[in-house]
């Protein structure tokens, strides 16, 4: 029997291998914690989630939302589990990091068709694979990817928020509430902590002045061609302290807007409000959202304890910043996932290009499948690009070299529709939800469990 050598036990490692197993292959799924670390996980298990918490979205004509109704309906291990150990999040599905991280373990652990292994991959293996090392790829399998593609390694910086202890937190200032009461939670999901003008002016000024952390000597080095520097991070995902320096309004038009939300102790909206989103079942610990920072700890501490409600903060983890790699795929991948030139080789996951949890999830999970698909000698699967997870892979394989960023889900890399009718926004956005739902069913239930390949 063909064994399928996974190489990484993220999110996308973790869920290609229990796509796999599921259709009866053996797979051999290689994680290299705890014997090599990352500098990033903190832990053992599989699918740690080392930034946010939270999944996004849940609402289906949200992007995210879409994405995750998606995997659902595709049968995600990771996903459902996901949802069972939901955080309040308001319409967002967040997670205790650690129970998910438990219950992926847990199943990947118990599949009798899954073996793992604690050490790390220092080559690509020559037999069916699937390459989900994530962005924290360790030297010696990047140099092996790098010699493979021929082509030049992109990284840019990646930067996870701190974490409090919500007795912490002065709930004199602080008020639980959700943007415009959304949610079951009639005390709201969220705490929130506001500010006038004069507290954000300070707060801006101190936090786009406070000292960062140097980058260490390996992340200032030309690698392939390519120098890192400070200056080479994720839109997406940008560190707080990067955005108060591109303006004083830039944060409160960003993850500090007010919007929906009003200050208990004044009956107006706040001039701009910090969020903090449950972190752990137990609700314990809080994330400050939207506050990825590369700041120096003790500098974390003295300027996040401006924030009103946050004077005494307990601070469970501070934010820092790390490295993110991931090769030019649409010189070398195909929609499939497979690199070009080898059928039997497919990445998956952050070092795609593809960017967010559900992404990684999304791509693991089609991953394992075409894995599988091409092993019994079948056509691996494109996924129509009406779908949210097929426009994903559309676009990482398909974006023109000055175009190719990280990309997270959004309704923009979608097709436009087709129906000449006029919509809102958010009508809109409900109909591509509804043909992407469409376009999977007719595409993906034919060949969801199509044959037993042990």
């Amino acid at each position: 029997m063909d064994i399928l050598e996974i190489v990484g036990g993220g999110l996308a490692g973790s869920e290609a291998a229990w796509q796999a197993a599921e259709r009866g292959v053996r797979v051999r799924l290689y994680e290299m914690r705890p014997g090599l670390g990352t500098g990033a996980h903190v832990g053992e298990d599989l699918a740690e989630l080392v930034c946010s918490n939270s999944l996004g979205s849940n609402l289906v004509d949200r992007a995210s939302g879409l994405l995750k109704e998606e995997l659902r309906r595709m049968g995600s291990l990771l996903v459902r589990c996901a949802d069972e150990t939901a955080v309040p999040a308001g319409g967002a599905l967040a997670v205790d990091r650690e129970a998910f991280a438990r219950r992926v373990t847990g199943a990947i652990e118990g599949h009798p068709l899954i073996e793992i292994v604690r050490e790390e991959m220092r080559a690509i293996p020559d037999g069916p694979c699937v390459i989900a090392s994530g962005p924290l790829t360790s030297s010696a399998l990047s140099e092996a990817i790098a010699a493979l593609s021929g082509v030049e390694h992109l990284y840019f910086f990646d930067a996870i928020s701190p974490i409090v202890d919500v007795e912490s937190i002065d709930f004199g200032t602080a008020f639980r509430d959700n943007r415009y009461g959304r949610g079951d939670d009639a005390d709201g999901d969220y705490i929130n902590c506001p500010m006038d003008v004069e507290e954000y002016e300070r707060f801006v000024e101190a936090l786009a002045g406070a000292e960062r952390i140097e980058l260490k000597a390996f992340e200032q080095a030309v690698e392939h061609g390519v120098t890192a520097g400070m200056h080479t991070f994720f839109e997406g995902c940008l560190p707080v302290e990067v955005l108060a320096s591109r303006g004083p309004k830039t944060l409160a038009f960003g993850p500090l807007r007010p919007v929906g939300l009003t200050d208990p102790r004044t009956g107006r909206r706040p001039h701009a409000v910090v969020q903090l989103r449950q972190d752990n079942l137990a609700g314990t610990l809080y994330n400050l959202v939207g506050f990825q920072t590369n700041l120096k700890f003790p500098e974390q501490r003295r300027v996040f304890r401006m924030i009103p409600g946050l004077e005494n903060a307990v601070f469970e983890r501070y934010g820092q910043m790390h490295r993110n790699t991931f090769i030019y795929s649409p010189a070398l991948l195909e929609p499939t996932l497979q690199f070009r030139g080898r059928a039997d080789l497919f990445f998956a996951g952050q070092i795609t290009g593809v960017e967010g949890y559900a992404g990684n999830i999304g791509t693991g999970l089609l991953a394992g499948v075409n894995a599988v698909r091409v092993l019994a000698g079948e056509a691996p699967v494109v996924l129509p690009v009406e779908t949210m997870l097929g426009a994903l892979c559309w676009y990482v394989t398909h974006a023109g070299a000055a175009d190719f960023q990280p990309m997270k889900a959004n309704f923009g890399i979608l097709r436009p529709l087709a129906d000449g009718v006029r919509r809102g926004r958010r009508e809109r956005a409900g109909a591509h939800a509804e043909r992407a739902l469409a376009a999977l069913q007719s595409a993906w239930n034919p060949i969801a469990h199509s044959h037993n390949a042990a």
